[in-house]
């Protein structure tokens, strides 16, 4: 009896081991691959694709239809600009993609923008506004917007590559304006409690606005000269696209105010602030030529993820052995934004 008691207990221990040494085997393979991937990613830059999904079209059919039936394609908008999926290279991606693959042939025949952003950094926001009015002139496509929640600053930016622009009657837009910022300035502090910075720098105003000295008068003129010619580059884009906005009312008036969906067509940012999803498809369907009563396919393209290309990118902190330490200056703000010049709304 002693003896098939201890050959059990030793049954139990070896399979333990094996199986330990099997998710460490798995473990360290991965670990292997990553490390692979990533020395490759660092000579070769493979071309991201875009996933696609068929989604539903105005009367709520989603059957896969024939690879030569005309598609309407949905690019979402969501989140902060020049963050995760919406820089300026997933969204290149995503438009080279709608012209290759089963989207080959010029099947896509209009895009619906689906907008729930603050806005964020300046030049992606005006990156996407561009690529987005060359993509249109180019292929002689219809392009409307529809907000679902909200389409502040830089997203109105992006909002003026549309034909038209809808909403539900809950969205919020508006916030027609730049910041930057903002910043502190510690030397006061500093010199309370016996402490000295010394920053080594070469040319004119190198260390402008360094928060471990006072600052000088004047100090900042360089950036406001920036943020003035963003600013009027903003303002003009938007009346010169969205031709009912009075320039000097959006500049004197409405200002980086949001405003309700109601308000918002009355300015002019909107042309409709009571509609459905489904309404919208269906006017951006009959803009693109496609018959009432012919099928079309509707579809929504998005940046693909793949775990191991983010490992491969060097963005896992894992593999990095990297602790971010951050202080958040708010809702929208991260790392990336930091001492950019910005399109965002932040309440």
């Amino acid at each position: 009896m002693n003896f098939t008691r201890e050959s059990i207990f030793i049954t139990a221990i070896r399979a333990f081991f094996k199986t330990f040494a099997v998710f460490l085997g798995i473990g360290v393979g991965l670990f292997v691959l990553a490390l692979g991937m990533n020395a490759i990613s660092d000579n070769v830059s493979m071309p991201d694709k875009a996933d696609l999904t068929v989604s539903a079209d105005a009367n709520g059919n989603r059957k896969l239809l024939a690879e030569t039936t005309p598609v309407l394609l949905r690019v979402d908008i969501h989140g902060v600009i020049g963050i995760k999926n919406l820089k300026e290279e997933a969204i290149s991606n995503i438009l080279l993609s709608s012209r290759e693959g089963v989207l080959a042939k010029n099947r896509v025949k209009g895009i619906l923008l689906h907008f729930n952003t603050p806005g964020g950094l300046a030049t992606t926001s005006y990156a996407i506004f561009s690529a987005l009015k060359e993509y249109k002139e180019k292929y002689k496509i219809p392009i409307y917007g529809y907000v679902d929640g909200m389409c502040a600053s830089g997203g109105m930016y992006i909002s003026a590559a549309t034909d038209k622009m809808f909403s539900t009657p809950a969205s919020i837009v508006g916030s027609i304006g730049v910041r930057l910022g903002p910043s502190f300035n510690f030397s006061e502090v500093m010199k309370k409690v016996g402490v000295q910075s010394l920053t080594l720098t070469e040319g004119k105003d190198k260390d402008m606005l360094n928060p471990f000295r006072p600052w000088k008068e004047g100090e900042d003129a360089s950036l406001k000269a920036v943020m003035a010619s963003e600013y009027s580059r903003f303002v003009n884009d938007m009346v010169t696209n969205r031709t009912g906005i009075d320039k000097e009312k959006l500049i004197d008036v409405y200002g980086a105010h949001i405003f309700s969906a109601e308000k918002g067509v009355e300015i002019g940012y909107l042309d409709n602030g009571k509609a459905t999803y489904q309404e919208v498809l269906a006017l951006l369907a009959e803009a693109a030529g496609i018959k009432e009563g012919e099928k079309y396919q509707a579809m929504t393209i998005e940046p693909s993820r793949s775990v191991l290309r983010e490992l491969a990118q060097n963005k896992s902190n894992l593999f990095r052995g990297k602790i971010e330490h951050v202080f958040p200056m708010g809702p929208y703000m991260t790392s990336e934004m930091s001492g950019q010049v910005l399109y965002l709304y932040q309440p």
